[in-house]
């Protein structure tokens, strides 16, 4: 089966352990280039067969002189593709190519001045002569190699930049994927776009057209099946696939009475009445609230709950005949993480579907090409409503992890019509959508309160909202204080049964984003 790169120009990322790797990569697509992230080994002869179209070396971790420190082939460097290091990848030049990187006890961490000398050269063309780049790191180049023109410096770093036209090779000790780098953005466009010559096609039309070109051409005549919870990823599959195979789709939809107010309607509504999908909705609340009964590890919760979904889906899978194919929401970072040699930690869940004893599909990940970014602006180009692509990250176990303690059906409507409340406040505010996520919380206490002269004892709420770029760190969001008072006042006017409200102030770290 063909992949992403026989239809377009592709930018290999070499990654040396860069904390930034998949940054480099959604910079690159961002001007509308297909990048894939490759390791730092890759031999010369695999970059000759696949022929990208550019390489950029990542920065990392080691230094270039460490035992053990991650090299690259140096052959790769005489191949006449165009090469931009960045950060240990200047380093990995210099070393490779007769330059000195003398050690030093002086780094560079975080804001730096960058004085342009000589008009930039050809990569920093458009840059302004003094402008603010980011930098984080202990070793530099002393001496370029020879053939290399220093096109820029800072008061620590005398080679900040470096370039040789005639070989394309072209390199940064500083990071232009980070935002915090003034002209970041232009000069990686200007590598891409100007020195490699590579035209913008990557866009939503071209990566839907050709993702249902691969999926007609792998799937055939055959039938599929995919599991739909609703969220962004799961909701793209299905979209994506019944425009490429129609009605050989079949979607089960596994409602496990755990999500937020009026979702599972909505998934019914867009994918059965709107797209018109074979759609197969299971209600199993009542099933899964007997199985919750009595429990309150959040662990055991989230086991639970994933076992029995996938119980449910085969046993509807089963029903079905002639179905081969299982598809599944697998993007981009999962690939990654799953194959790259210098992570720290290595996943594969996107691999660990538990298929019962005799029972097997093979599986279609329309997706695994994709950033999350990218998979919502895919699912808005083939007219999924706003509600789905810019959902908010939510939990497979939906509620019953923001639900503390015991799970019954009265604190789940309690939780719903509270945090439906929270996401009507505040997304009307945040017309922005500065706020990464926000929610509402139901703790495993009560508190005396007064309502109406009488005393009362109900549960609090708690309102959880944070601001973040990725999820991996997180501080909690400054809402106005007029803003959470309307919030606070309608959650106990409207909720029957809350009399209190509290504002969670934690960031990430030390506490997470959910509660448990």
């Amino acid at each position: 089966m063909s992949s992403y790169h026989d239809q377009q120009p592709t930018v290999f990322v070499l990654d040396f352990g860069a904390q930034y790797a998949q940054l480099i990569a959604r910079r690159v697509r961002e001007a509308r280039v297909y990048s894939e992230i490759v390791p730092f080994d890759i031999s010369v002869e695999e970059v000759t067969r696949r022929a990208p179209a550019a390489l950029i070396l990542s920065g990392g971790p080691a230094s270039v002189y460490a035992d053990g420190a991650p090299h690259m082939d140096p052959r790769v460097l005489a191949l006449g593709i165009p090469v931009l290091g960045f950060c240990y990848g200047i380093q990995e030049m210099a070393l490779h190519l007769g330059g000195e990187i003398p050690k030093t006890d002086v780094g560079e961490y975080g804001f730096a001045e960058l004085e342009v000398l000589g008009g930039g050269g050809e990569l920093l063309v458009g840059v302004t002569e003094r402008s603010q780049c980011w930098m984080s790191h202990r070793d530099s180049v002393g001496t370029a190699p020879a053939g290399f023109a220093v096109t820029a410096r800072t008061a620590t770093t005398a080679i900040a930049a470096m370039e040789d036209p005639a070989r394309r090779l072209y390199a940064t000790q500083f990071h232009p994927e980070v935002a915090h780098t003034e002209f970041g953005q232009r000069i990686i466009e200007r590598f891409l776009h100007e020195i490699a010559c590579i035209p913008p096609m990557w866009t939503m039309v071209n990566i839907i057209d050709e993702t249902v070109d691969l999926i007609r051409e792998r799937v055939g005549t055959d039938r599929v099946i995919c599991g739909l919870s609703g969220g962004v990823d799961s909701s793209v599959v299905a979209a994506i696939l019944h425009r490429a195979i129609g009605d050989q789709l079949t979607c089960v939809f596994v409602d496990h009475g755990m999500m937020r107010l009026d979702e599972g309607a909505q998934v019914i509504h867009t994918f059965r009445d709107h797209f018109h999908i074979d759609l197969i909705h299971v209600d199993a609340e009542k099933r899964y609230l007997d199985l919750l009964a009595g429990v309150t590890d959040p662990e055991r919760k989230r086991h639970i709950i994933g076992e029995e979904f996938w119980k449910l889906f085969f046993e509807e899978a089963e029903k079905l005949e002639g179905v081969r194919w299982l598809a599944q929401g697998t993007l981009y970072p999962d690939v990654i993480e799953s194959g790259n040699k210098t992570a720290a930690k290595i996943k594969s869940h996107h691999n660990l579907i538990p298929f019962p004893p005799g029972v097997h599909f093979d599986l279609i990940e329309p997706l695994k090409a994709l950033f999350k970014d990218e998979v919502r602006a895919v699912g808005a180009e083939l007219g999924l409503p706003d509600e789905i692509v810019h959902r908010q990250p939510f939990p497979g176990p939906g509620l019953a992890v923001r639900i503390i303690g015991e799970i019954t059906h009265g604190k789940l409507e309690l939780l719903r019509k509270a945090d439906a409340i929270v996401r009507e406040e505040i997304g009307a505010w945040d017309t922005e959508r500065s706020v990464w996520q926000y929610f509402a919380v139901l703790p495993d206490i009560r508190s005396v309160g007064v309502m109406g002269d009488e005393r009362t004892y109900g549960h609090p709420i708690i309102i959880r909202a944070v601001a973040s770029a990725d999820a991996m760190t997180a501080d909690w969001a400054r809402l106005p204080h007029d803003l959470l008072a309307k919030m606070s006042n309608r959650i106990i006017n409207e909720v029957e049964g809350i009399n209190r409200v509290a504002y969670d102030i934690t960031s990430k770290p030390p506490g997470t984003i959910e509660w448990e």
